[in-house]
């Protein structure tokens, strides 16, 4: 029975969510985290203990994994250079699997993403199929029980994705997107979080790699439009959405990657939705969990169109990095 577990990535955004669920189950988390003040919403959490750690350093995983019957790994970034993703992507999940072999820990749940492969365009999708081979030849080995989840891009109240799409068009009257058509299959956090507790519980879903995906494929171009109507932006007509020709989208990446504080877009991001986030329908899905995925009409619009004014604030503190 799994009563004790580590979660890396812990205070993150879909971190939340499954620790909130694991709560429930009176499931014992500890929390690593470089910067306390960012597990702030997990303190008074009773079964929950934050620390102050960083996980990327060998000896600090080789000190937090003894004593948890399972590790989840959410850490990942859309954002960096190249030895910042391979960092965190790549070499952390391959010492992961080394404090976990040298502890005697069998149990991995490893976040990786729809569209992974070692030739992709990304280095994002490049270094998340490394960090997946790293783990799973390790498991192959039959020293751990590894369950690898691939998540198309997941939206909730306090996602990065749909309420980004709906502040900009509180403050631009028109959006000029990249990759308008660029698919996606997006899921909802809480589905995230719920298939990762029914993982832990699972024997079935060791050894298995499953693709996370909502009902319905959307394009960037309809998902941006429908963020701006959910969030009633001109009386839920929302903003028109210009698609951007290969080359000014470019251009836009760059310009946003040179902004102060964390860019909206980077040519990594762009190269990354040349490869559809949308499930191949090879691999079972959050179904094969008793899971019925939740449709984004239905989600959305209960936490987008908040008072406009404080949201057109939060896209100049986003853009200044604060």
């Amino acid at each position: 029975m799994t009563r004790r577990v580590l979660v890396l990535g812990g205070s993150g955004f879909v971190g939340r969510h499954f620790i909130e669920q694991l709560q429930r189950a009176d499931i014992y988390v500890t929390v690593p985290t470089r910067r306390m003040i960012a597990a702030r919403e997990l303190w008074p959490l009773p079964f929950v203990t934050p620390l102050e750690a960083d996980v990327t350093k060998p000896d600090v995983l080789a000190r937090l994994v003894p004593g948890h019957d399972a590790v989840i790994n959410l850490i990942g970034t859309l954002h960096g250079n190249q030895a910042l993703f391979a960092r965190l992507h790549g070499e952390l999940p391959r010492q992961l699997a080394a404090a976990c072999t040298a502890s005697g820990v069998r149990r991995v749940l490893h976040v990786s993403a729809l569209g992974v492969s070692a030739d992709a365009p990304s280095r994002y999708l490049r270094t998340k199929a490394a960090g997946e081979d790293a783990l799973r030849q390790v498991a192959q080995s039959g020293a751990l029980d590894l369950t690898i989840l691939r998540p198309s891009v997941i939206y909730g109240a306090d996602d990065r994705f749909l309420n980004v799409f709906a502040r900009l068009q509180r403050v631009f009257p028109v959006l000029a997107v990249p990759c308008a058509n660029a698919r996606f299959q997006p899921v909802w956090v809480r589905d995230v979080a719920e298939a990762l507790v029914r993982c832990l519980s699972n024997r079935d879903a060791v050894g298995e790699t499953l693709e996370l995906a909502g009902p319905d494929v959307w394009t960037l171009r309809d998902l941006v439009r429908s963020a701006g109507k959910w969030s009633g932006v001109r009386g839920g007509r929302g903003r028109p959405v210009i698609g951007l020709p290969g080359a000014l989208g470019s251009l836009q990446a760059l310009f946003m990657e040179w902004m102060p504080g964390r860019p909206l877009l980077s040519r990594d991001n762009l190269a990354s939705m040349k490869v559809a986030s949308v499930a191949s329908g090879k691999l079972p899905g959050l179904g094969a969990l008793g899971i019925q995925a939740a449709s984004l009409p239905a989600v959305a619009p209960t936490y987008l169109g908040r008072d406009g004014s404080i949201r057109r604030l939060d896209v100049y503190r986003q853009m200044a990095g604060r």
